[in-house]
């Protein structure tokens, strides 16, 4: 039988507000020692009394709005209880009845083709402590708390089960990352922790409304790890379900160095949480003119920034995805660009989306970390295009420029790269290797025209790469139909 994968995904993203979600303290903890960024309040201290963050609920809404969602006009918190040792209360305030958002959508680009994707809601709430487990050397297993994390502000995008695939969930996830790097409202890193997704995925029979039992899949800290914890889950799924066994609703975790997913608690029964009004808090009535003063800030986003650079700089479409998937490299694509002409994109574009994007990655470097700034990159690219050194020499001034912070003036000076187009200079270079490879001139001769390429190789060698390969090949299809 034929089965369908049926997938939703539940994002958390960790809001960046300087204060935590229902008092002051600092959102800063990241290197700071455990348990020092806390209070009365997110320790869970008898007699304590929450108070709202505001910017929280304004980068909330603003979410919100980007994902296209109906903004709630009159929102509440929720007492969600459970009982867990990362919750310093024995419950967690969240959203239940009256998120901020709800109804809201964004399309994704998987195999080819737009997707619409539903958003059920986006709502606010507090993230819980960070456990800590650890072994005794007498073998004993125990666990630390750090409340450091406890009461950051939290922001869950629950989405539709509208993902019929690994790859779709990827590029959802991706689709949604970017946007809320482009409104500032996150980091959106899923490495660090501030950006986390569980999955929800299940089969049914292809063209059936039934479903089989709902897994949840926890533990996954990165794309590629959501991408190979479902493909896996499916794939588990159909052979179960083909051997004729039960499958489990039940929560299971990724192993990444096993590449498995392992059962964690059973989800047989809805869990029974007991969510009621938080008391300490007021119901929040959304005037509409506040709301559409947050529409009104919102910023280009990826999609749009998307169109106008193909429109703008006559980029292909392709090119023009990749550099504003990232609002950090659409920023240092335009700050190259900024006075340049527009027949300087498409250059510029492909040294960035391809050679520096390699050395940022080989070194896992941030962009805005990088010691070749915008202007560098540009006036690189500008002395390759002149002809002023070759595309190969330009590869290795970037890489010294990379990792040293000069010039690339200073670089192709010192090196001795700068291009050779004198025609006598190349054309001494071009009889010596026709002269020292008789066996390629005769293979040319024969009709193998490949050879031409090995002749042009042993000349660019020959000149360290610094001869121009236009002027190469055409003195060397000259030499070689007049000999």
């Amino acid at each position: 039988m034929n089965y369908e994968t049926i997938i939703g995904l539940e994002v958390h993203a960790q809001l960046l507000t300087k204060s935590k979600m229902f008092c002051r303290c600092s959102t800063d903890y990241a290197s700071a020692p455990p348990n020092t960024h806390v209070c009365p309040v997110c320790l869970g201290m008898p007699g304590v009394l929450p108070t709202i963050n505001q910017q929280a609920v304004e980068f909330t809404v603003m979410t919100a709005l980007a994902l296209n969602c109906t903004i709630s006009d009159y929102t509440r918190f929720d007492r969600k209880n459970y009982p867990y040792p990362d919750l310093m209360k024995g419950y967690q305030i969240s959203q239940s009845y009256a998120p901020f958002g709800h109804h809201g959508w964004l399309t994704i680009e998987a195999n080819g083709e737009k997707k619409r994707v539903g958003i059920d809601n986006v709502h606010l709430e507090e993230d819980v402590a960070k456990l800590i487990h650890r072994t005794s050397p007498g073998g004993e297993s125990y666990s630390l708390v750090d409340v450091n994390r406890a009461g950051v502000p939290l922001m869950e995008i629950v989405g539709e089960p509208d993902l019929r695939s690994p790859e779709e969930a990827r590029q959802y996830l991706m689709k949604l990352r970017s946007i809320l790097q482009y409104l500032g409202v996150s980091t959106a890193n899923m490495e660090e922790g501030s950006f986390r997704c569980d999955a929800n995925i299940s089969i049914r029979p292809q063209d059936s409304t039934d479903l089989l039992a709902k897994v949840e899949v926890k533990n996954m800290n990165s794309f590629k790890a959501v991408y190979r914890a479902l493909e896996y889950e499916a794939e588990r799924q159909r052979k179960r379900a083909a051997e004729g066994k039960k499958l489990a609703q039940e929560t299971r975790g990724w192993v990444e160095e096993r590449g498995i997913t392992v059962a964690q608690r059973s989800k047989e029964y809805a869990h029974d949480y007991r969510y009621f009004p938080e008391p300490d808090l007021a119901p929040l009535v959304l005037n509409r003119e506040w709301v559409e003063a947050i529409r009104s800030k919102l910023p280009e986003l990826p999609e749009a920034r998307r169109d106008r650079f193909v429109a703008e700089y006559n980029l292909p479409l392709y090119d023009a995805n990749l550099l504003t998937s990232s609002i950090l490299m659409a920023d240092y694509f335009e700050a190259c660009m900024r006075g340049a002409p527009q027949k300087s994109a498409k250059p510029v574009a492909n040294w960035i989306i391809g050679e520096f994007s390699r050395l940022l990655n080989a070194t896992n470097t941030g962009i805005n970390d990088s010691k070749v700034g915008p202007v560098a990159l540009f006036d690189l690219v500008q002395l390759i295009h002149e002809g002023s050194i070759s595309s190969t020499s330009g590869k290795s001034v970037l890489e010294e420029m990379f990792h040293t912070g000069k010039s690339a003036d200073d670089i192709i000076k010192a090196q001795g790269l700068s291009q050779i187009s004198d025609t006598e200079a190349i054309e001494r270079e071009v009889m010596a290797v026709i002269r020292n490879n008789a066996q390629a001139v005769a293979d040319y001769k024969a009709g193998k025209k490949q050879s031409l390429k090995f002749l042009v190789g042993q000349v660019m060698r020959a000149t360290r790469g610094r001869a121009n390969p236009t002027v190469v090949n055409e003195l060397l299809e000259k030499k070689l139909e007049e000999g």
